[in-house]
């Protein structure tokens, strides 16, 4: 994870943001047990409630969610037990959106909180788990190779009122495959995901960047996404070891419609989550699911990176 809609090896100043953060973790960023999560509020939404083992109440249905594009979804095989569900959101197009989309619009006061998915499996619960009780909808960019060892993650995810997304079979650098290697990481991790939830996800990100060159968006077009989500603030939590550095670069570049780019399943990460969503609610912001973010049509300028 090192690029967030452009190539690798830009970065972004920091903006002033970072000042509350700073104070706040001089006061310390360890949170006594027990505590609650400041609450980044949703109007209109309650919050699931975790149960002892941090895991949140399942919601029922896929009420609020954009309605699936035709054809794009299949129904999921039924578990072990209890009846089928219904299929997961699938990709949607965007009228007047370029392939890859790097920002929501910029004059409403929402983000998107987007997460690779792969790492400790007990970390990404508590991560999810922090943001539900926040009011946060997220996007987990899923590895297909890492729901293949925790598939149960899949609904759980989907369950907590988030979206899931497609980050590839096996994390590869995609701009190092040839045209079918790379087109089959991508499909690869696209029949998984329709295999556990019975739609191919909402969304593709490439790996290892977000940057997609324009062989890997015509790839993505023809695994069956619309676009490539990209990001316009990367946290850069991937190489951090202090939440200090994760929660200042993201206050830094955070603003309306930004996509931020976070790991799931790493400690400085699930750290960071309490501080950054207080953040988001100081300024006034809702954190939202990436398909809930784009869902207006386009006025202004293009959404893209740049």
């Amino acid at each position: 994870m090192n690029g967030c809609g452009n190539p690798p090896g830009r970065r972004r100043a920091l903006g002033a943001g970072a000042g509350v953060l700073a104070a706040a973790l001089l006061a310390g960023c360890a949170e006594p047990s027990g505590r609650r999560e400041p609450t980044a509020g949703l109007p209109g939404r309650a919050a699931p409630t975790s149960g002892a083992s941090g895991r949140a109440a399942p919601t029922s249905g896929t009420s609020g969610r954009p309605a699936p594009a035709s054809g794009a979804s299949a129904p999921p095989t039924p578990g072990a037990s209890g009846p089928a569900r219904a299929p997961a959101p699938a990709p949607r197009r965007f009228p007047g959106l370029p392939v890859r989309i790097a920002h929501g619009p910029r004059d409403l006061p929402r983000v998107a909180l987007t997460f690779d998915g792969r790492g400790d499996p007990d970390l990404a619960l508590a991560a999810l788990a922090r943001c539900e009780r926040a009011g946060a909808r997220v996007t987990v960019l899923a590895v297909g190779t890492w729901l293949a060892r925790h598939p149960e993650l899949a609904r759980r995810i989907l369950d907590g009122g988030h979206e899931l997304g497609n980050h590839t079979e096996h994390h590869l650098d995609l701009a190092a495959l040839g045209e079918s290697a790379a087109y089959e990481e991508i499909a690869a991790c696209a029949r998984r995901l329709r295999r556990l939830t019975g739609s191919v996800g909402a969304w593709f990100r490439p790996s290892p960047t977000t940057y997609a060159s324009p062989l890997v968006e015509r790839l993505a077009r023809r695994a069956g996404y619309p676009h490539v989500l990209a990001c316009d603030v990367e946290s850069l939590d991937h190489a951090a070891t202090r939440v200090a550095s994760v929660t200042r670069k993201v206050a830094g570049e955070l603003r309306n419609g930004s996509v931020v780019e976070l790991s799931l399943g790493r400690p400085v990460t699930v750290a960071a989550l309490p501080l950054l969503l207080a953040e988001i609610g100081r300024r006034g912001l809702h954190a939202v699911t990436a398909t809930e973010l784009m869902a207006r049509p386009a006025t202004g300028a293009a959404r893209t990176a740049g």
